[in-house]
């Protein structure tokens, strides 16, 4: 069992994520040099300025502190993926369930205290001290339902500065339009102000649309999936408590998983059977 505690608990880099931003920025600074143009045509540091800073008040006013932290938190998992593989959950599930059909659900106590994942941990504690199915299992749906809420008011972080970012890109542009309303008489500083006016709106589409919203749509996903496992834990240890066969858990579990359950092997032909109805011939 602690084999299957140890498979897959690393962060791995989510190659889809550093993938997507490399083809999306390469892709539209590809654009702007097929066309002739410059890196230069773009870096203009003023214009990232306003966009980021602006972006950033404008959602810590609308936003919670603390939901903010959390958020910031939650960027780990639009770049990483820790999560542990079905599989291995399930194994550890079905080691569990084994030792208690053998030996009772109090055998499990040490276990239950060495346990890595914190909510199968508190799962199987509750199981163990005796608590009735029924609390188990408000308890720790209303744990679910709770840190599936906590994310996706973390995911709305990013939502929300994936809409105020193109807004105070054209902020950006208007400011840049009134320096140039200013010195229409030098033609080096209107050319400047164009600059950052339309650097400033590509600045606050393009974090817009290729960080903010992704980021909140692939932090829902990890939630999601999280909520999945968690569901997929629940029903695991209530198996346990109820003294299902493990191969019963098994082919439960496995249904969370996405997969098939495992099929028990067809005997194979001239074997028992065969040589059964050879006897009575």
């Amino acid at each position: 069992m602690a084999e299957a505690k140890a498979k897959g608990g690393g962060k791995k880099p989510d190659i889809a994520t550093l993938a997507g931003i490399v083809a999306a920025v390469g892709g539209i600074v590809g654009g702007l040099l097929l066309e002739g143009g410059k890196i230069t045509d773009i870096a203009q540091y003023t214009a990232a300025v306003i966009v980021l800073g602006g972006t950033l008040g404008a959602v810590m006013i609308a936003t919670p502190l603390k939901v903010i932290r959390g958020a910031v938190k939650q960027l780990a998992a639009v770049f990483f993926d820790k999560s542990v593989p079905p599989d291995a959950t399930i194994e550890e599930i079905i080691g569990y369930a084994t030792k208690a059909r053998k030996n009772g659900i109090v055998s499990l106590e040490k276990d239950a205290d060495a346990v890595a994942d914190p909510f199968l941990r508190k799962a199987l504690s509750l199981a163990v001290d005796g608590t009735d199915l029924q609390e188990l299992r408000k308890m720790m749906e209303l744990e679910i339902a709770i840190d599936e809420q906590h994310s996706e008011a973390e995911a709305k972080v990013f939502e929300a500065a994936g809409g105020f970012a193109p807004t105070i890109g054209i902020i950006g542009a208007v400011l840049g339009l009134i320096q140039v309303m200013k010195n229409l008489s030098d033609i080096d500083e209107v050319g400047h102000g164009i600059a950052v006016a339309f650097v400033a709106t590509v600045y606050g589409v393009g974090v817009a649309n290729i960080f903010f919203l992704p980021a909140a749509n692939k932090i829902k996903a990890r939630a999601h999936k999280t909520v999945m496992m968690k569901e997929l834990i629940l029903e695991g240890v209530i198996g346990i408590v109820e003294g299902l066969n493990p191969k019963l858990i098994r082919s439960k579990l496995e249904a969370y998983a996405g997969r098939e359950p495992k099929k028990e092997a067809k005997p194979a032909k001239g074997g028992a059977e065969a040589k059964l109805a050879a006897a009575k011939s």
